[in-house]
């Protein structure tokens, strides 16, 4: 028997086979629906993958309220996503699957809505989480051999909120070895593909090849490093994920494949049991298929830590995106130092589209310089390595992780340990953080880059302050690269080219959004940037949402096939009593 499998463009909502006797009614709305105008998205039917109809909605308003009525259990939410990763495999975007235990959070969930009294909008709602932050009970890896094996016995506060609320999780996801990448392409576990790698869409303009060989290399990457989360989001095998953000290790990942990947202010969301990589910069990034569904998500992890002191001391009150009609007020700000050298003409025609968009809708757009930018890129190396230095030394054999069978000497045993658990790219950042903080060159290197910070940050304050509300950028330089070109340049170049439109937000320590807006001519996704104020999170989002909404983005046309042969077996299932 065949059946129709549709995903739906924000969020996919699973349920089980429809048989027409007992599911007449339900049918009848889904006809209904499809009738008005519903933007349904037709996936070639596979054994293995789920029977499912996704309603028109996000979170908010379609899924938790589908859990409510009971139209669909969080049980069974829970095993159609668990059998799309399976489906899925070949992407390699997870690193563990934690099944049994995510099946017992939904089996709670189940429980809690039965007797009408469900923890929140996130309650039953499966999600991953990036293989980078603290997991109690499922092993954490950072994608590198150091920690491999490692179980940590507490979790991340950004877990235990969603855990809080109810949210189920599914797994931790792939990424570059300690997020030190920007194409999650060097992290022990292999590469992660993108799912529009193998979309209607890409394999409609990509030029045929003459063997499936050829076929099989021609996949592109996601970004980095955050792209086993906006793999698993982008190929419906999660609702959300979370990611983590240093230099746009969320943004450019989402901007690639094609989802909503948001980076909140510095101190919003609490780092504590986020594995550090730059304590200065790094912050929690959220990865949904909408935006309204990152707000719902960044109102369940805001709000101050008493285990991280950088975080605001002020409650966070979660907020509802308004439905924007007048931008007559808004100031847009084109900075003109963001027509970077390697921009592609492509993005730079859809930046000028969205700016006369803005315009055309009454909104004021300004051109507007941030002279310092072209320092940052190198001013964020030197601050990034540095800081990667000091971060790394506690990764020493002795308390956790990997440690060498070398017995010689402790020196020894220190060297070896690092040398056997790090791979050459974090090797090699260690080596620069170390040099740039030697007597010598403390003041030449690290103090300069602290002082050029601040200029930069000074910068994003004189054009907020005259009077621009939210700053239009590109997210990348180009859309995503096919995975044998993008590894024939080093990691450290490759990063200097695709950290150069983002790493800025993260050294002010502003808000940043990436939202799809359309189309490349190979069929790929390419995304825009937009950055906000300090701590005007609703104010980005609301844009943001505008923006969404008139762009219309094209859903991905998934396209799931046989002999893409388990590519990746590392892939784990973690079970817990």
């Amino acid at each position: 028997m065949k059946y129709k499998v549709f995903y739906y463009c924000n969020f996919l909502l699973v349920f089980r086979t429809l048989k027409l006797r007992k599911n007449l009614i339900k049918w009848v709305k889904y006809k209904e629906l499809w009738q008005r105008g519903s933007r349904f998205i037709r996936v070639t039917p596979r054994s293995g993958l789920c029977h499912l109809a996704a309603l028109k909605g996000g979170l908010r308003f379609q899924v938790s309220a589908a859990l409510k009525e009971g139209h669909v259990t969080p049980t069974e939410l829970c095993q159609r996503c668990l059998s799309l990763i399976k489906s899925t495999k070949f992407l390699n975007a997870y690193i563990t699957v934690a099944e049994e235990t995510a099946l017992k959070q939904a089996e709670e969930s189940e429980k809690r809505y039965r007797r009408g009294q469900p923890l929140g909008v996130l309650d039953g709602i499966p999600i991953a989480v990036k293989d980078n932050f603290n997991t109690a009970g499922i092993e954490t890896t950072c994608a590198s051999n150091m920690l491999k094996g490692y179980i940590s016995p507490y979790n991340a506060t950004v877990v235990q909120k969603l855990l809080d609320q109810g949210a189920v999780l599914l797994g931790k996801t792939n990424l570059d070895e300690f997020a030190m990448g920007s194409g999650s392409t060097d992290g022990v576990f292999g590469p992660v593909r993108n799912p529009w790698s193998y979309s209607r869409q890409y394999k409609e303009k990509s030029v045929p090849k003459s063997c499936s060989e050829d076929e099989e290399s021609n996949w592109v990457i996601t970004g980095g490093s955050s792209g086993g989360s906006a793999a698993a989001v982008s190929s419906f095998t999660c609702f959300a994920a979370l990611g983590s953000d240093t230099g746009g290790s969320t943004r450019n990942p989402a901007a690639h494949c094609g989802v909503v990947g948001l980076k909140p202010t510095y101190g919003l969301i609490s780092r504590h049991g986020l594995i550090p990589l730059v304590n200065s910069m790094d912050v929690p990034g959220i990865l949904t298929r909408c935006v309204d569904d990152a707000a719902v998500v960044l109102g369940s992890l805001a709000g101050h830590d008493p285990k991280d002191s950088t975080t605001i001391q002020d409650n966070f009150k979660p907020f509802e995106l308004p439905n924007l009609t007048d931008v007559s007020k808004l100031s847009i700000g084109i900075p003109k130092e963001y027509h970077a050298p390697g921009l592609s003409s492509e993005i730079l025609a859809l930046w000028s589209k969205a700016a006369d968009l803005f315009k055309n809708a009454g909104a004021k757009v300004v051109e507007v310089s941030l002279p310092h930018t072209r320092y940052s890129i190198v001013c964020y190396h030197v601050l990034c390595t540095a800081e990667v230095a000091s971060n790394m030394a506690r990764f020493d054999g002795l308390e956790y992780g990997h440690r060498s069978d070398m017995n010689k000497s402790t020196e020894s045993m220190y060297a070896a340990t690092r040398r056997e658990g790090f791979n050459e790219v974090v090797r090699g950042r260690i080596l620069s953080g170390n040099y740039f903080l030697l007597k010598q060159n403390y003041e030449n290197y690290f103090i300069k880059a602290q002082k050029v910070r601040r200029l930069i940050a000074n910068d994003f304050v004189k054009v907020f302050g005259s009077g621009v509300d939210i700053l239009l950028t590109p997210t990348t330089l180009s859309d995503a690269l096919p995975y044998m070109e993008f590894i024939k340049e080093d990691n450290r170049t490759r990063s200097a080219q695709d950290d150069v439109l983002t790493q800025a937000a993260n050294m002010a320590g502003l808000p940043a959004i990436n939202v799809p807006t359309g189309l490349s001519e190979r069929g790929l996704p390419v995304g825009l940037q937009f950055i906000g104020r300090s701590f005007q999170e609703k104010q980005l989002l609301t844009v943001a949402k505008w923006f969404e909404k008139q762009v219309k983005f094209p859903m991905i046309q998934l396209e799931v096939k046989r002999h893409y042969h388990g590519a990746f077996q590392h892939q784990k299932s973690a079970f817990f009593s």
